[in-house]
């Protein structure tokens, strides 16, 4: 049977759960990057597939992240970066 010329899509599945992960935490910008846009806001479920266990594990990551300054609130809209986390330094770990 062919595909229904209506669906355009196909069903979204969440990254973080492909990758099969318990915990996001703040310092983690690998991880946190794939929630954001170019301009640094937090992108919907609707868009990014995530699902609401993650989605919220990630909201509450990145404004940790925002308040320990890991990650800007805000752009500046003529400066906008083609990929915003080559300016962003990676923490050392031990």
């Amino acid at each position: 049977m062919a595909a229904d010329p209506k669906k355009k899509y196909g069903k979204k599945r969440c990254k973080y759960c492909e990758m099969k992960v318990d915990y996001i935490g703040y310092k983690d910008l690998e991880l946190i990057k794939y929630s954001l846009s170019e301009r640094y806001k937090i992108m919907p479920r609707r868009l990014t597939g995530t699902c609401k266990k993650h989605q919220d594990m990630v909201t509450k990551a990145i404004k940790r992240a925002r308040q320990v300054a890991l990650i800007p609130y805000v752009v500046d809209r003529h400066r906008v970066v083609e990929n915003p986390f080559d300016a962003i330094k990676p923490l050392k770990s031990k």
